[in-house]
């Protein structure tokens, strides 16, 4: 009699960032890209179309908008005009951006940079989501995307409005 063979797989483990950076050099002066950056009719063109509230003060109110994604609700945590915005925000539509493991903070940083502005941007916390790896991995992933395209859409924006 010949023995069966079983293959026993080992569960794959999933890397998961915990931080996303990007950054972009935008061709228009520092304060126009915190316009841009910062207010609901800029936000709705280079990152929320399906629309946009934000009250860009500490402890203020954001809210961004996608017919395919729902409502994303978060908080801001540090704004310091032409300079820093960081907010809180949900990983997923209509949660509570304040609860455990419920978002991630998202950070934009600008400085001058000859005639235009370097801008950063970093997300993190995505290790405390309460997610399975796997779904934090995709995270991950899709933000790295999802901020890539944001940032190159602001850029346009701010440089178009600069000119």
């Amino acid at each position: 009699m010949e023995a069966e063979v079983v293959a026993v797989r080992e569960p794959t483990a999933v890397t998961v960032a915990d931080r996303i950076e990007r950054e972009a050099y935008v061709p228009a002066p520092i304060d126009r890209v915190w316009r841009v950056l910062t207010t609901p009719e800029h936000i709705r063109t280079w990152y929320a179309p399906g629309g946009c509230e934000i009250d860009p003060r500490p402890g203020g109110t954001v809210r961004f908008r996608w017919d395919e994604h729902g409502e994303f609700h978060g908080r801001v945590e540090r704004a310091v005009p032409d300079a820093l915005f960081r907010f809180r925000l949900a990983h997923a539509p209509d949660r509570d951006p304040l609860g455990p493991g419920q978002s991630t903070v998202v950070e934009f940083t600008l400085s001058p940079e000859g005639a235009g502005t370097r801008l950063r941007l970093a997300e993190t916390g995505i290790r405390a989501l309460d997610l399975p790896d796997g779904a934090k991995a995709k995270h991950a992933e899709y933000a790295v995307l999802a901020w890539t395209s944001a940032l190159e859409e602001l850029t346009a924006l701010a440089a178009a409005s600069h000119n």
